[in-house]
C-alpha cells in the first residue's frame, strides 16, 4: 500500500480548516512567540536596512510593512524566512526598496516614486472578477477603483500564467486602503495561502531580520 504524502508548506502547521477561516477573516491564528534567527544572516543585511532608512521613502515604507505583515501573512513568526521572506534593496533590475516573496513567487514589493512609494502585489484574477473566473474580460474595474484613494493612482495587467492578476497603486494612501479594504485583503491572503503551501520559500539567502522586525506584530 501506498504511503500518504507528507503536508507541504502551511499545510504542516495549519488545518485547511484554519487557513480558511483565516481567509475569510473568522479567526485570528496563534503564532509562535519566539522567532527562529540568524545573528550572522541579520548582520549580513544590516547595512542594507540602514541605507533604506536614509531614503526619503524608509519610514514609510517600514510602516506599510507593519500593516501588510500582521494582516496578510498567516502565523508569519513560525515560517518566517522558510516559507515566507523579506528582502532589502534587493539587487533586481526593478531597483525595489524592499519585496516580499514565498516559494518562488512575488507577492509584494514596494518601490520609490520620487519623494512616496509605489506598489506592486501579485494576486489571482478570479478573485477580481464579477463572476470568479479568470476572465479578464470580467475583471471588476468598478470595485477596484472604490477600493483605492484616487482611481488615477491604479493600473493592473495581466501576466502570463493562469489566474494571474497585477496591481499597481501609488502614494501610501491608496495602498493602505486597498489592503484594508476587506475583499481587497482576502484576494492578497488568498495569493499568499497559495504560495506559502506550495514548499519552502527559494528566497531565504536574502532575508532581512531588520525589516521583517517591521512586519511582525508585537
Amino acid at each position: 500500500m501506498a504511503k500518504s504524502s507528507s503536508p507541504t508548506g502551511l499545510r504542516q502547521f495549519l488545518s485547511l480548516d484554519h487557513q480558511q477561516e483565516w481567509l475569510d477573516g473568522k479567526s485570528d491564528l496563534p503564532d509562535s512567540i519566539e522567532r527562529t534567527e540568524s545573528l550572522e544572516h541579520r548582520f549580513k543585511y544590516a547595512a542594507r536596512f540602514e541605507k533604506l532608512l536614509r531614503r526619503p521613502q524608509g519610514r514609510e515604507v517600514l510602516d506599510l510593512l507593519r500593516l501588510y505583515g500582521p494582516a496578510c501573512i498567516p502565523i508569519p513568526r513560525q515560517t518566517e524566512r522558510f516559507y515566507w521572506s523579506v528582502s532589502c534593496l534587493p539587487s533586481t533590475s526593478d531597483k525595489p526598496l524592499v519585496r516580499v516573496n514565498a516559494s518562488w513567487m512575488e507577492l509584494f514589493t514596494l518601490y520609490a516614486d520620487g519623494e512616496g512609494v509605489r506598489a506592486r502585489f501579485i494576486l489571482h484574477l478570479s478573485d477580481f472578477t464579477t463572476d470568479g473566473s479568470a476572465t479578464p474580460n470580467l475583471m471588476d474595474q468598478a470595485f477596484l477603483e472604490q477600493s483605492v484613494a484616487a482611481p488615477e493612482d491604479l493600473s493592473w495587467f495581466f501576466p502570463s500564467g493562469p489566474d494571474m492578476f497585477i496591481v499597481k497603486l501609488r502614494g501610501a494612501a491608496s495602498i493602505r486602503q486597498f489592503i484594508a479594504n476587506p475583499r481587497a485583503l482576502r484576494a492578497i491572503r488568498n495569493f499568499n495561502l497559495t504560495h506559502m503551501n506550495r514548499g519552502r520559500n527559494a528566497y531565504q539567502a536574502s532575508h532581512s531580520y531588520s525589516v521583517a522586525d517591521h512586519m511582525l506584530p508585537d
